[in-house]
This record gives structure tokens, C-alpha cells and sequence, in this order.
């Protein structure tokens, strides 16, 4: 039994990889995954990256140069208390991505969850978590957000993306439920339940490979409208707040002084902008290659 059952998932391995592989070569898949593998160097070594240009240091101020525009060693100039635009940006890079990868995690893997076992299950079971869905899917992202988030009392990196999974899952979950439902009708599904295969084996080792690609390309995607969220939160005075470093925070003193010193909002909007742009650039490529109706 063995013997015969191992060439099958050998083939089905190989099907799998295949849509990955041609993925990886587009050009779609290299440039803004290029982007993002620096972007995210930049949020693991914040100082390394500040230190190219003056000291590096974001919370060094000098009321002196208030508002100045880029000059030697600081190329995105001053804020309005004097401190180094170039260093909170790259600091700010570690809040905002860190936010939008938590709460990206966080929602999958409670959509996962509930999706696998609404759909493997079906009946009552599917029936109580998909009406579960149901309730958080009839929120509002934002304004649940917003509730949420004026209710609680200190507004750090781990309580925000808190607030933003519990409201971005339920779309995945549904997805996933979707997925699951399909692959198990499979024929390798229905062969390992004959053999009495165990039901975790199952899930974790079929259904869940099989079913969980297009969750994680939903995923990927969202990581940009968590972003965007985070700052949007953040801008309106109910998201990160101070001694945090985000985007959010500097678009928002930015847009205050933006006639007289506009370089406080342009910087750290372009690299926000670059940011999303390449998040969703890339989901966009893996869900053209990863559909199947798409492929040869």
C-alpha cells in the first residue's frame, strides 16, 4: 500500500511546485519581491540603515534645524521638533511592516483553523462557524476598528494588529471553508479516510496543502491593506501612538506643515506608497499563477 501511494503524492508534489516555480520567474514576482526582501532588511537592521546618513539616530533632535528641507547627511531634511526625516522613516519601516505581517498571521491562522473545520466537518459544525463568520463579516473593517481600538487603553504594535486580525479573518476563513469543501471530495482524500487514516493526518498532511494556496495569496495581499489601515488609524489619532515610530505618526505631523515643509510628508508617503504598490503587485502575480484556470 505503501508503495503504490507514495508515487501518488510524488506526482501531486510536483504539481504543486510547478505553479511556484513558473511564478517565481515573472517579472511580476522579482521586482517587487525585491523590494519587499529590502524593505524587510531594512525593519530587521533599522540603526544600519539610519547610520548611512548622519547618526543614525531618530529620537536626536535639534530644535535648531526645525522644518529644514534635506541637506548634507540628511537627505529627507527635519521634522518640526529637528529630528533626522531619515531615520524615523527607516525606523518607522519596522512599525508599520511589523504591524501588517502580525496581524496578517494572526488573521490566517484563525481563518485556517476555522475554515478547515468547517469545511472538513460540514453539518452543525459548519453550520454554528459559519454563522460565526457571518457576525464579524457584518462589521465594518475600519469603524470595527476604530470602536475597538478608542475602548482600549495603551495602543502598541501587538494590541493594534489584536484589533485589526479580529476583523480581516473572516473573508479567509470563508475562502479556506471554500477550498476545503472542494478537496474533499478529492480522491485521495477518500481513499486515506477507507484506510482510516486519523483525522488530524488528514487534515494536516492532504486537505491542508492542498487547500490552503489560495488563503495565502489573499494573505499576502492583505498585508498591504493592513498597512494601509495601521496608518490610516494612525493618522486620525487612534492607532500607534507615541514613543512609536510608524508612517501613520509621520503623515500625520507631515500633512500639518505640508505647504511650508512638504519633504515631512512626501518621504515617508513615498515609501508607504512603494511598500503597498510591491505587497500588492506580488499577490497579484501569485494569484495569476497560482490559478489554475490560468494554467497550461
Amino acid at each position: 500500500m505503501t508503495q503504490l501511494r507514495d508515487p501518488a503524492m510524488k506526482l501531486l508534489d510536483s504539481q504543486r511546485r510547478t505553479p511556484w516555480r513558473g511564478a517565481v520567474r515573472r517579472v511580476g514576482f522579482i521586482a517587487p519581491a525585491a523590494v519587499i526582501v529590502i524593505l524587510a532588511l531594512i525593519a530587521l537592521f533599522p540603526s544600519f540603515f539610519a547610520s548611512f546618513f548622519g547618526n543614525g539616530d531618530p529620537r536626536f533632535c535639534d530644535l535648531g534645524s526645525s522644518a529644514e528641507g534635506p541637506t548634507r547627511g540628511h537627505p529627507f531634511g527635519f521634522d518640526l521638533q529637528g529630528c533626522d526625516v531619515y531615520a524615523n522613516v527607516i525606523f518607522g519601516t519596522q512599525s508599520s511592516l511589523g504591524v501588517g505581517l502580525l496581524t496578517a498571521v494572526m488573521s490566517t491562522t484563525v481563518a485556517v483553523v476555522v475554515g478547515i473545520i468547517a469545511g472538513y466537518r460540514g453539518g452543525v459544525v459548519d453550520w454554528v462557524l459559519s454563522r460565526l463568520t457571518d457576525v464579524f463579516l457584518g462589521f465594518p473593517f475600519l469603524l470595527g476598528a476604530i470602536v475597538v481600538l478608542t475602548t482600549i487603553g495603551s495602543r502598541t504594535i501587538v494590541s493594534v494588529s489584536l484589533v485589526l486580525a479580529l476583523f480581516s479573518w473572516p473573508l479567509q476563513a470563508r475562502l479556506m471553508r471554500t477550498s476545503t469543501r472542494t478537496v474533499r471530495g478529492a480522491d485521495f482524500v477518500r481513499a486515506a479516510i477507507t484506510m482510516g487514516v486519523p483525522t488530524y493526518r488528514i487534515l494536516v498532511r492532504y486537505i491542508l496543502p492542498n487547500a490552503i494556496t489560495p488563503v495565502l495569496v489573499i494573505a499576502a495581499i492583505s498585508v498591504g491593506s493592513v498597512i494601509i489601515a495601521e496608518s490610516s488609524l494612525t493618522y486620525l489619532g487612534i492607532g500607534l501612538e507615541p514613543p512609536t515610530i510608524s508612517w501613520g505618526l509621520q503623515l500625520a505631523n507631515g500633512s500639518a506643515h505640508f505647504i511650508r515643509s512638504p519633504h515631512m510628508l512626501v518621504f515617508p508617503a513615498l515609501f508607504l506608497a512603494t511598500t503597498i504598490i510591491s505587497i500588492i503587485v506580488l499577490g497579484d502575480t501569485l494569484r495569476s499563477a497560482l490559478d489554475p484556470r490560468r494554467q497550461r
